[in-house]
């Protein structure tokens, strides 16, 4: 009977800590149009400027370094 009641306040206190991280951490929710049409043109922004830095990284020549062999003194 302990091991449940000890596993069951343990569980509680994962969960209670879990809801109080997620009341904390700053989301909200809104229904302004202003607001919205604002974090969809920042998310338009980031989406252009990563395919940019992707196709930049694309179109960059690829280095290829040649190791030449030494030949050991004799």
């Amino acid at each position: 009977m302990k091991k449940v009641s000890l596993a069951v306040l343990v569980s509680l206190s994962a969960l209670t800590g879990a809801a109080y991280a997620q009341s904390e951490n700053g989301i909200t929710m809104s229904t302004d149009p202003a607001k919205a049409a604002d974090v969809e043109q920042r998310a338009q922004d980031l989406q252009s400027r990563q395919q940019a830095a992707a196709q930049a990284q694309s179109e960059m020549p690829a280095k290829h370094h040649k190791k030449g062999h030494k030949k050991a003194a004799q």
